[in-house]
């Protein structure tokens, strides 16, 4: 089952995910690329795990779902979103077995490594979303990200580093692994175990709101003057986020205008509408589109805020701000 942010909950319990299987183990497979390694290693199991893939390609969720389902792993589901975020928000405290990283990108360029995943931040939070007796796994190829990744996980504070143990096998079955195997090389593998579990709390974000008031917005009155050919891209920044107004469009009914904008929060990136509507009084509703399915973060509610901010400096008059 493919699912977009608006589907999960903040945090969101397993037996909600896989109702059917809600007492069996959770397994996070982080970057799970076309999807071959889950089947795999789902059958050295007695039963299947409930299964949850995080992947930033769009491609590689396509296919992964399709391979998936062909293996009839009915309990599985894959989302496309940036692993941290996912493991913060949605995860709760000490609920997953196992987190399995394979072949992720290294980022092997100077000045690079803060881009990586395995870093001391994510060992932490990694260690309070973990039962007691879970692990991470890590094969990769790359000699100096390995040393990199174990550095990292004992200056956590929360992590045990096994490098003894093999990988398991479903993890040479993978694409990166066969391509290295065919080319004679082998890989590291590290089995990572938490020593302490840590309070990390769960973020302010939530997914679009059910609730029409609780949706960022503003209500103004536009002067007769108003030309919307006057707009132009803008960027905003605050201390977290940064909002670009990309650009501005005619409304498919003709009642107003819609402000596209891209929102950028740590690994956390959306792309919003903000329309501009007119109201049968004459005044028009600046409101956070529910295309997309959003999570109202704070640079989502700053977008809402930067449209209605340069609608008031073409003279815009502001009767009412709910962002």
């Amino acid at each position: 089952m493919i699912f977009r942010l608006s589907d999960f909950h903040f945090p969101d319990p397993a037996a909600r995910l896989y109702p059917e299987t809600p007492d069996r183990p959770w397994v996070l497979e982080v970057g799970f690329g076309d999807g071959r390694f889950w089947p795999h290693f789902a059958r050295t199991f007695p039963q299947p795990p409930n299964y949850l893939g995080v992947e930033i390609s769009g491609v590689s969720l396509l296919k992964a779902h399709r391979r998936l389902k062909e293996a009839g792993l009915d309990n599985a589901v894959v989302t496309k979103l940036p692993a941290d975020v996912l493991v913060r928000e949605v995860i709760p405290h000490a609920a997953l077995d196992i987190i399995v990283v394979n072949f992720p990108d290294p980022w092997p360029k100077a000045g690079h490594t803060e881009h990586r995943l395995l870093r001391a931040p994510f060992f932490q939070l990694a260690a309070s979303r973990l039962r007691p007796g879970g692990a991470v796994l890590l094969t990769t190829d790359h000699d100096e990200y390995f040393e990199f990744a174990c550095a990292e996980a004992e200056n956590s504070g929360v992590m045990a580093v096994d490098t003894v143990q093999a990988p398991p096998a479903a993890a040479l079955e993978t694409k990166y692994a066969l391509k290295w195997r065919d080319l004679g090389l082998g890989a590291h593998h590290a089995r990572f175990t938490p020593t302490a579990h840590p309070q990390v709390p769960h973020g302010t974000t939530a997914p679009y709101p059910e609730l029409e008031n609780d949706v960022p917005h503003a209500v103004l009155t536009l002067p007769a003057s108003f030309e919307p050919a006057h707009f132009a891209k803008q960027t905003t920044r605050g201390q977290n986020w940064t909002v670009v107004l990309l650009d501005l469009y005619s409304s498919l009914r003709r009642d107003g205008w819609v402000a596209l904008a891209h929102v950028v929060e740590g690994e956390l990136t959306q792309e919003v509408l903000v329309g501009i509507t007119r109201r049968e009084d004459g005044s028009h509703l600046v409101r956070l589109a529910k295309f997309g399915g959003p999570i109202i973060t704070p640079g989502v509610k700053a977008a809402v805020g930067a449209v209605t901010t340069w609608l008031e400096s073409e003279g815009a008059a502001i009767r009412h701000r709910g962002y």
